[in-house]
């Protein structure tokens, strides 16, 4: 199924004219917080090629990052849960109140959302779950393409400020480059200590 706006119409069809799309990126890295995103579109335009994030070249997210958060028609918000929230509340908790933070700042603009992946407690608002979302409604899509471009750059800043890890080009991911300077350098302070294998005393050990 191509990413459309199906999913919004339906609501349109029940009287519902504006739905927040909600998306997440940065779930599984080893370092860096968490981002969530929300996205209403006021009027069904979307960009030419959006879709997934994960689809999309790093160049072309780009182009369609700046198309949405300079849009009259777009309202957008994000919300960055840092590594200390990561570790004391657990990354899915963390990602919940990611979510729910960024939907609270576009709530005026609509009372319905579309969430990626499986329901999210608690939501303050109706919400429809889909499983691959981001793939497939371009309200998701959208916010996909917010959150991971927005991560990204903060990645892209931490690896200024830490340059032994090559955060700017794993963005904190487990690779094999990764965990090689991690164990050369140990944790530095935005490394998720509740992470294996960072929370792994003898990961360090067996140099």
């Amino acid at each position: 199924m191509p990413c459309s706006f199906k999913h919004e119409r339906a609501f349109k069809e029940q009287g519902i004219f504006f739905v927040a799309g909600i998306d997440e990126a940065g779930r599984g890295p080893l370092a860096g917080p968490v981002v969530a995103a929300a996205v209403v579109f006021l009027k069904h335009r979307a960009p030419k090629g959006l879709n997934d994030s994960k689809k999309l070249s790093h160049p072309k997210r780009e182009s369609i990052y700046k198309e949405l958060t300079e849009s009259p028609h777009v309202a957008w918000s994000v919300s960055v849960q840092e590594v200390e929230v990561i570790d004391q509340i657990n990354i899915l908790q963390a990602t919940y109140r990611a979510m729910r933070d960024a939907y609270s700042r576009v709530a005026s603009q609509a009372s319905h959302v579309l969430i990626d992946g499986r329901p999210v407690p608690e939501f303050p608002a109706t919400q429809k779950a889909l499983v691959g979302g981001d793939a497939i409604s371009h309200s998701i899509a959208a916010a996909s393409v917010i959150a991971k471009v927005t991560r990204d750059r903060i990645m892209e800043d931490l690896d200024v400020t830490y340059p032994h890890y090559g955060f700017r080009k794993h963005k904190g991911y487990g690779t094999a480059e990764h965990l090689v300077n991690l164990r050369t350098h140990g944790p530095c302070p935005v490394h998720r200590r509740s992470f294996s294998p960072v929370a792994q005393p003898d990961f360090f050990s067996e140099i």
